[in-house]
């Protein structure tokens, strides 16, 4: 067991520092949205629960109990992440040369988005957190995993045929902290 931690002790010290200062998905006030902050303002309420823009760069959270708040946002975030890729999937998918796959959709996973090999397309609840161009590299991403299953060097050809500035992406991609499953403790 020691020799496996200090084979990983390098891996391990860079996921810490990344997670300690990386910039989370969903801070006790705030959550990112579209690449900028918005500050939660909670107002209990006994009526109905929901999250409601509202000017200088604020939402409401209206529900029975802050500890609903997630939960909410959640909510919010799947519903608009899966606005965005029903929105914008096609049109990535036409520009990568990719004339079908089998399904795409929206959920709680522990990745940005992962492909599997029957050709089904899943990306997380939190997409809509990350700044367009995040959102963008993730879909080329796995729409290139649909004829490069691995990241080889072909892979990486290919998502650099159409994302030039990938590796910059992905660095930025890795500086934010999704939020912990809503199962979570």
């Amino acid at each position: 067991m020691e020799d496996a931690i200090k084979k990983k002790s390098e891996w391990i010290i860079e996921q810490y520092d990344r997670l300690s200062s990386g910039e989370p998905v969903l801070a006790d006030d705030s959550v990112m949205f579209d690449g900028g902050r918005l500050r939660l303002d909670f107002q209990k309420t006994a009526g109905e629960e929901g999250l409601f823009p509202a000017a200088g760069g604020r939402v409401v959270v209206k529900a029975a109990e802050r500890h609903r708040i997630r939960e909410l946002v959640r909510r919010w975030f799947l519903k608009e992440s899966s606005r965005y890729v029903i929105r914008a999937l096609p049109g990535i998918a036409r520009k990568a040369g990719v004339r079908k796959y089998h399904r795409a959709d929206v959920r709680e996973i522990r990745n940005w988005g992962y492909c599997t090999r029957d050709g089904r397309l899943s990306f997380s609840w939190q997409l809509i957190a990350l700044p367009e161009r995040l959102r963008e590299y993730i879909l080329c991403h796995e729409l290139v995993h649909l004829t490069e299953p691995n990241h080889s060097v072909a892979f990486k050809r290919k998502l650099g045929s159409l994302l030039p500035d990938f590796r910059e992406r992905e660095k930025e991609l890795g500086r934010v902290v999704p939020a912990r499953s809503i199962r979570e403790p």
